[in-house]
């Protein structure tokens, strides 16, 4: 049997218990285990990658950003990002807008669909986001910020969280004021991307700034930025004091990042990279899960780019990468498969 087929045949299980969790962060009355939580990114991480994340550990996940606008006009796409299921659970709804009575109407339909908690999204960067008052715009207006965060609040029975940046810029970096005014206004925890929205994600992570958050309220705060692996993730705990950390972009094509976590932080365990037969298989599986819960053509194109990440760092990415750009059939995904097996057997 050719291995792409076989570890297609094969049932991927992964032993979520493998790792005593000792760290637990409360937000509302909702208890949650763990080290690290998958970050929410548009058009990345979707139901199967989260499903895939929370298998190998993700303490909780966060669904794909989702427009309370769009929601509160019965968008069907806006609405399908607010669905929830039993295997990414603690499930976290996330919501952008810059009207407070239209946030808080969303978030009462957010809370038709069960998640564990509602957050509301104050620090994307994205131009389609932040130019139109929403995302990291907030960060510019501290007043409308604060009666967002009352106005969901106050619209749902769910724990509510924020999510937001050190700033917009190095010359108005205002992150706990942010933090401080939706603190007040009933929001029950706090994650904070060491970045302003300038620098979108380039390198540099302010650490300073997260810790000073941390300082200044009661509420749990979740460090997020450049968290890679056990080390870095660790790292961010100790400068920082935060109560828990999100992994965003190293997650992609890696959800093993949070096993490797959850061994580090429990006792300085450094994992060995995964093998070339679970990074297919996991692969794999992650498509599967795409095919079945998106229309096949559009889930065909958008793993484009989950392959070309699973592969990324293999002998000849180059050519695998480019190999990717042309999938159109899960065939030839296992074409992909046997080309990356004949080139990185000694891997």
């Amino acid at each position: 049997m050719p291995f792409c087929h076989y570890i297609l045949a094969k049932k991927l299980t992964i032993n979520q218990d493998k790792y005593i969790i000792i760290n637990v962060m409360k937000i509302g009355n909702l208890e949650i285990g763990g080290y690290a939580a998958l970050a929410p990114m548009a058009g990345v991480a979707d139901r199967a990658m989260r499903e895939i994340c929370r298998s190998f550990g993700a303490a909780y996940t966060v669904g794909e950003l989702t427009s309370s606008k769009g929601v509160s006009l019965g968008d069907r796409k806006s609405g399908s990002y607010l669905a929830c299921f039993d295997d990414e659970r603690p499930f976290c709804s996330q919501l952008f807008g810059s009207e407070p009575e239209i946030m808080a109407d969303a978030a009462r339909h957010a809370a038709k669909f069960n998640p564990d908690f509602i957050d509301i999204n104050m620090g994307c960067p994205a131009p389609k986001v932040a130019g139109n008052g929403g995302g990291s715009a907030l960060l510019r207006n501290p007043v409308l910020a604060g009666e967002i965060a009352r106005a969901v609040v106050n619209a749902v029975t769910l724990p509510v969280t924020v999510k937001i940046r050190t700033g917009w810029d190095s010359d108005s970096v205002n992150a706990v004021e942010i933090a401080k005014r939706v603190e007040n206004a009933g929001a029950a925890a706090i994650t904070v991307h060491g970045r302003t929205r300038k620098q979108m994600y380039a390198p540099g992570i302010d650490y300073k700034t997260i810790a000073e958050v941390k300082r200044a309220v009661s509420i749990p705060v979740i460090a997020n930025g450049d968290v890679c692996d056990g080390e870095s993730a660790k790292y961010m705990y100790d400068v920082t004091g935060a109560d828990f950390v999100m992994v965003g972009r190293a997650a992609m094509g890696n959800p093993f990042v949070f096993e490797q976590i959850n061994a580090y932080m429990k006792d300085g365990t450094v994992l060995p990279p995964p093998s070339m037969e679970m990074r297919l298989q996991t692969m794999l599986k992650q498509i599967e899960l795409m095919l079945k819960y998106k229309e096949p053509h559009n889930a065909l194109m958008e793993s484009r780019k989950h392959t070309a990440w699973y592969l990324k760092g293999m002998r000849g990415a180059a050519g695998l990468r480019r190999m990717c750009g042309e999938i159109s059939s899960l065939d030839d995904i296992k074409v992909i498969c046997e080309k990356a097996l004949e080139g990185n057997r000694d891997l």
